[in-house]
């Protein structure tokens, strides 16, 4: 199944899903669209990975909490590797250890290896820890043989990489494992391939060890300007890095900062209250338009907040408006 031409990346996840779903490849949860498949022989294919010399050599690997990943969640845990989850959505964190209880048997493994094995088995990793991953294993929707993916376009495979160089926890030189049905690995245009998506070195399926010799480079870190204040909102995580980031001397600029507001930091006047201020998100602070009672500040750390002892406060992403505490 190869692509039509002049696709985008929602085109083949559709077409993928479609496929899939159509000649009944996919297996619980369904339907599979806007997931990353489980497919029918996703066990049979995380058994090659034994046949990885990479895998055998690995002390600490990360793999996605993705279903069609859980036999190599389990495969890590009986060969008694440091395995390591990233927390769903990243809301509270990057990372999760999967600890088995003392003496667990092959039945309480298989649990540790499942979706709720990973919320009962497993203990928070945090930004100071000292990791150090030896494999990544990713989830895809779509692969090609040259080892460009794409996934369900949330992009949490990509961000998790990006914070993972950010932290020192891996390199361009630390490999990635996708694990795929068949009819997952398809032609995929480089035209549509940007910086921060991350490539794979191993593509295993339940018929084929694909080594794809990707000299395209991984993303090098956090892309700030990719990222919004939403996302900020959601991922403590990420705000965290941003400030370690900014404090390094890195441009944090996001995304949406500073949007609607060009001539905002000429705007320094008397602090106005906080009911009499257009609001930041509507965008309605254009020009001219901007309030001349209004101070802004800019490249303040997210996690600011206003304190009556030292004056006006702050909120915001990558800058503020200050006001008036009531």
């Amino acid at each position: 199944m190869e692509p039509r031409a002049g696709v985008s990346k929602q085109d083949i996840r559709e077409q993928i899903w479609d496929y899939m779903e159509a000649r009944n490849l996919a297996d619980f949860p369904r339907p599979v669209h806007h997931r990353i498949p489980n497919f029918k022989g996703s066990y049979l294919a995380c058994q090659n990975i034994k046949d990885l010399a990479v895998f055998a050599r690995t002390q600490e690997v990360k793999v996605d909490p993705d279903k069609p990943l859980e036999g190599v969640r389990l495969l890590a845990l009986q060969s008694k590797k440091t395995l390591l989850v990233p927390t769903p959505r990243l809301r509270t964190g990057l990372f999760n250890k999967i600890t088995p209880p003392p003496g667990a048997t092959k039945d309480i493994l298989r649990k540790c290896a499942t979706s709720q094995g990973v919320r009962n088995y497993s203990t928070p990793v945090g930004l100071d820890s000292r990791v150090l991953v030896d494999l990544v294993v990713v989830g895809s929707v779509a692969v090609s043989e040259k080892g460009w993916r794409i996934g369900k376009g949330e992009g949490y495979a990509d961000l998790e990489y990006a914070m993972m160089v950010s932290m020192g926890a891996v390199s361009q030189g630390t490999p990635v494992v996708t694990i795929v049905h068949d009819c997952q690995v398809v032609d995929i245009p480089e035209t549509l391939l940007e910086d921060h998506d991350l490539t794979v070195d191993y593509i295993l399926t339940p018929t084929r060890v694909i080594t794809t010799g990707c000299e395209r480079p991984k993303p090098t870190g956090i892309v700030w300007s990719k990222i919004s204040c939403e996302m900020m909102g959601k991922m403590p995580v990420l705000r965290s890095l941003r400030c370690r980031e900014e404090q390094a001397g890195k441009d944090v600029t996001l995304r949406d900062t500073h949007r609607g507001l060009p001539r905002a930091r000429a705007a320094l006047s008397t602090v106005r209250s906080p009911r009499e201020l257009p609001s930041l998100e509507s965008g309605s602070w254009q020009g001219d338009d901007v309030p001349s009672s209004t101070v802004y500040v800019g490249n303040l750390p997210w996690d600011a907040r206003p304190r009556r002892a030292s004056g006006p406060g702050t909120a915001g992403c990558g800058g503020a408006v200050l006001h008036e505490l009531p």
